[in-house]
């Protein structure tokens, strides 16, 4: 059966990870573990056109599929939301613990300012996939308040599990709950604007301003 290409970029991805460590993203590695994989040598930039920055990339989709894949059969029907996106963002990090240097070397490599504007599109989308696996179904503003928030909650939480060596990264996770609660009360704060925004225009509409 024909692999799907998403396939074919996991199974080069998965080869060179290992190489990562020593030698960090480059092309040398995506080229050597196409053919490791058993494919073509020119496999490699026929599905990651975009060359390193393509690779990078989807080893952070791989780590959200990951992710979900982990949590699907988990019922959080009776939790907080907060709790949701605690234990969610929580089990990617464990996933990361396997590949830390990997994970280590594309923060530096997405720090370049060159990478910033696809460095904010990939967090974005890790942030989208943990908030809709949370059950979010928000379609005004809040939507990407919410995904704006929380991709910075999980860039800051980033820095800390890089140097967290406790059992069971218990600082990552206490660091990690502390700014979910500050989001959630900016969240109910913003809340409360919008409700006393518009009635501020009443009230100018009211007297002609």
């Amino acid at each position: 059966m024909t692999k799907s290409i998403i396939n074919i970029k996991d199974d080069i991805l998965v080869s060179l990870l290992p190489d990562v460590p020593f030698d960090g993203w480059c092309w040398d590695i995506v080229s050597r573990a196409a053919v490791q994989s058993g494919y073509d040598k020119t496999m490699a930039a026929a599905v990651f056109p975009g060359k390193i920055t393509d690779v990078v990339e989807h080893f952070a989709d791989w780590l959200d599929r990951q992710m979900l894949e982990k949590l699907e059969n988990v019922n959080m029907d009776d939790m907080r939301v907060r709790d949701r996106i605690r234990g969610i963002v929580m089990e990617r990090f464990y996933i990361m613990q396997d590949y830390r240097q990997a994970e280590q070397a594309a923060l530096a490599f997405w720090a370049v300012p060159l990478h910033s504007p696809k460095a904010g599109r990939v967090l974005w989308r890790t942030a989208d996939r943990i908030w809709n696996r949370a059950g979010d179904t928000a379609t005004d503003y809040n939507h990407y308040t919410k995904r704006g928030l929380l991709s910075g909650v999980i860039g800051s939480v980033a820095l800390v599990w890089l140097n967290d060596d406790s059992d069971g990264l218990k600082t990552t996770e206490d660091f990690l709950g502390r700014r979910i609660e500050n989001i959630m009360q900016l969240g109910r704060f913003l809340g409360r604007i919008k409700k006393t925004v518009p009635s501020f225009r009443s009230n100018f509409s009211e007297k002609g301003l």
